[in-house]
């Protein structure tokens, strides 16, 4: 895959949508608290869930999900015109959930990515982010750990791609590629959970912010 123009700025406007923060965003519209205020201080779902609001957290929910979707979906279905191909799409996703993570318009502190990485999937193959979304919810109504959901999740997601390549999606290197980056910065991201997980002091769902 070669870089031109329009990949590089379909990359960087990507990065751009990724880089808006909408738990900042939504808690602000809504006149609540700046959840990098309180609890984990991540600017994400789990954490304005921790707030009470739970209409709130589905809106960052689903809007950092749409974030890492739209970018995708954009390429794949009306990117040939321009060249823009499968690879392509993936990059833009992966830029689209780096923009999640340091976000240019809120100082760099971004959240931890999952959700983004969550539309990222879906953008790539449906049936990639719902096998990868209920591998999450199986974890989360049995452990009740978000931060355990997305690790196992994080860590199934690049295999279900290559075990349904060819099947149920075409196998691309540069989107296996992309998937592998995510996974790993979803890691590396969680690091403070998987220490608080190994310790037994880590936040279940649901619960309430500490005054």
């Amino acid at each position: 895959m070669s870089f031109h123009l329009p990949s590089l700025i379909a990359i960087v406007a990507s990065y751009l949508i990724g880089s808006l923060s909408f738990a900042v965003i939504v808690s602000k519209t809504l006149g609540m608290a700046d959840p990098r205020s309180y609890g984990s201080g991540n600017p994400g779902a789990t954490n304005v869930l921790r707030s009470g609001n739970k209409g709130a957290a589905l809106a960052t929910l689903l809007l950092d999900a749409l974030k890492g979707w739209l970018p995708v979906f954009l390429i794949r279905h009306f990117g040939a015109q321009w060249g823009l191909g499968e690879g392509v799409a993936a990059l833009a996703g992966l830029a689209a959930f780096l923009g999640h993570l340091y976000p240019v318009f809120f100082g760099f502190q971004g959240g931890k990515g999952v959700a983004t990485a969550a539309g990222v999937l879906v953008g790539i193959a449906p049936w990639l982010g719902l096998a990868t979304g209920a591998t999450w919810l199986i974890i989360a109504v049995f452990f009740r750990y978000s931060s355990l959901s997305s690790l196992v999740a994080a860590f199934f997601a690049p295999a279900y791609y290559l075990l349904g390549g060819n099947i149920a999606w075409p196998l691309d290197r540069t989107v296996l590629i992309a998937i592998i980056i995510m996974s790993l910065l979803l890691f590396w991201r969680h690091r403070e959970n998987i220490r608080r997980l190994a310790a037994g002091t880590e936040s279940k769902l649901g619960s309430k912010k500490k005054a």
